[in-house]
């Protein structure tokens, strides 16, 4: 079976360690206590299923006991997987209870319902030896992200997750972690996303260009995450988060809307649903974030946390914010970005312009 951009990105963190404890695609069981309980059956905190889809006419064609190969889309064989169950996936339930949403507007469930109706489980043997993200030297493994932590004698390290080119804002919150950790891990997702996203290549020379000029070298670290983004905010805060974990990061960043799209989410539902799971089980320590703006009063970044102005002395920051300002030709002002960032993205934009 040929399988998805996304299904590969599943397939390989789950042969890297990524996802442990999972060793290959969950069964029904698990499929269901993740949906309903956000644990998997041995009661470990777990968000996301992570299921390999079908069609209904392929699925009649593979058979409990017997090996399925699973072929990238390049077409080269992938893994193989030694199925061990084959279900009908409930995605009306899961919609609800992961996207809070049954709306086929939003990405996630739209992803969902483009992918098969029923799904295969087992373990994976995997065997693909092409890079899948598109930047094999700023891939490093979970074994390769623990082994360099440890080199630089790090024994707190905190992770930021980032599907856009890094703001002041995002700036500010990262260096108010650094004060009280030994280091940070810049971890973009370069997975799948949506179509209006920034492209992979242009964050990644953003990060670069922002790591270079404005961060300790000795205190950082940039590496890759190929995972698919499913937009399914408080939810997919705790997955992005197990996996970090699973990195050998001991914290988490989790800012203002995390891994959310449009009006679905409230601004602060992603830090509040670490409330309602066993962060010691979780095995990593959430850093919650306020809504950060650059102040006008104080000419700095600030939360409402340490700054006295009004609400029109701020200006808040975001992502969508700064694309749409790039849609319009018009570069973002200091108070947004690093003049070096706004230059790669202004210079992205006309080009993707000009191009049509």
């Amino acid at each position: 079976m040929q399988i998805s951009p996304w299904t590969l990105s599943d397939l390989y963190l789950i042969a890297v360690g990524g996802l442990s404890p999972l060793d290959g695609f969950m069964d029904e069981g698990a499929y269901r206590s993740v949906v309903s309980d956000m644990t998997l059956p041995n009661g470990l905190p777990w968000s996301i299923p992570v299921v390999l889809p079908v069609a209904d006419e392929e699925s009649a064609k593979i058979s409990v006991g017997q090996p399925l190969a699973l072929y990238a889309p390049d077409g080269k064989l992938a893994a193989v997987v030694d199925v061990t169950d084959v279900f009908d996936r409930d995605r009306e339930s899961e919609a609800d209870a992961v996207f809070r949403t049954s709306d086929r507007a939003h990405p996630g469930v739209a992803a969902m319902y483009r992918m098969g109706g029923r799904c295969v489980a087992g373990p994976i043997r995997y065997v693909y030896d092409e890079d899948i993200t598109g930047f094999p030297d700023d891939n490093l493994k979970p074994a390769e992200t623990r082994a360099a932590f440890t080199d630089r004698g790090w024994e707190t390290v905190v992770a930021f997750q980032t599907r856009n080119p890094i703001h002041r804002a995002h700036e500010y919150i990262q260096k108010c972690a650094l004060e009280v950790v030994d280091g940070l891990l810049v971890h973009p997702l370069v997975g799948e996303t949506k179509s209006d996203d920034i492209p992979a290549d242009v964050r990644m020379e953003c990060y670069h260009v922002l790591l270079d000029g404005y961060y300790p070298a000795d205190r950082v670290m940039l590496s890759v995450l190929p995972a698919a983004m499913r937009y399914a905010g408080p939810r997919e805060a705790i997955f992005h988060s197990i996996m970090r974990r699973n990195y050998g990061c001991s914290h988490f960043i989790v800012g203002r809307d995390h891994a959310g799209v449009g009006d679905y989410y409230g601004t602060y539902d992603a830090q509040k649903i670490f409330d309602e799971i066993d962060t010691d089980a979780l095995g990593i320590e959430p850093m919650k974030f306020e809504h950060s703006f650059y102040c006008l009063r104080t000419k700095q970044m600030a939360t409402p946390k340490t700054s006295p102005a009004s609400m029109e002395e701020r200006v808040f920051l975001s992502g969508t914010k700064v694309r749409e300002m790039l849609s319009r030709g018009e570069s973002p002002p200091e108070e947004f970005t690093r003049p070096e960032i706004a230059a790669i993205l202004m210079k992205s934009y006309q080009a993707r312009a000009s191009a049509g």
